[in-house]
C-alpha cells in the first residue's frame, strides 16, 4: 500500500556574503523541512569564514508560514553561531513569523533588522498585539 503523506518540501535558501555579514534568504515555509538546508548553509559559512564572520542575517520576508519546529530551527542556528561570536538577526520577519516568536518569548533572543535602513529595529513591547 502506498503512503499518501509526503514530506514537506524544503524551503529555498540562498546566501550572500557582504564583508563580515552573511545574509541567508529563506523562501517558503519555515518548518522542520528547513532544518537541513539552513544548517548546511550556516555550517559551510562558519567553517569557510571562521574568523571573518560577525553576523548572520536571516531574510525572512518571503516566509509564508512558521511552526514550532521552525522556531526550533532558528534557536539551533543561534546556538551554532553563538560560541563563535556570530550574531543571528532576523530581517523584516512577517507577522506569521514574528507573532509566534513573540508569544513564545523567543523574539527577545533575536535582534530584528529593518530593511528600510538596515539598522536594528526596536524590540516590540511586551504588551504589543
Amino acid at each position: 500500500m502506498e503512503e499518501s503523506t509526503h514530506p514537506a518540501a524544503e524551503p529555498g535558501v540562498t546566501h550572500v556574503l557582504e564583508g563580515d555579514t552573511a545574509r541567508l534568504t529563506v523562501t517558503g515555509e519555515l518548518t522542520d523541512a528547513a532544518r537541513r538546508p539552513l544548517v548546511r548553509v550556516l555550517t559551510d559559512l562558519l567553517l569557510q569564514h571562521e574568523h571573518a564572520l560577525a553576523r548572520v542575517v536571516l531574510d525572512l520576508r518571503d516566509v509564508s508560514f512558521m511552526n514550532s519546529a521552525g522556531m526550533a530551527v532558528l534557536v539551533q542556528l543561534q546556538r551554532m553561531a553563538a560560541p563563535r561570536g556570530v550574531e543571528v538577526a532576523l530581517l523584516d520577519p512577517p507577522e506569521g513569523v514574528l507573532r509566534p516568536l513573540q508569544l513564545s518569548g523567543l523574539w527577545r533572543r533575536f535582534p530584528l533588522v529593518d530593511s528600510s535602513g538596515d539598522g536594528v529595529a526596536p524590540a516590540p513591547e511586551d504588551g504589543a498585539s
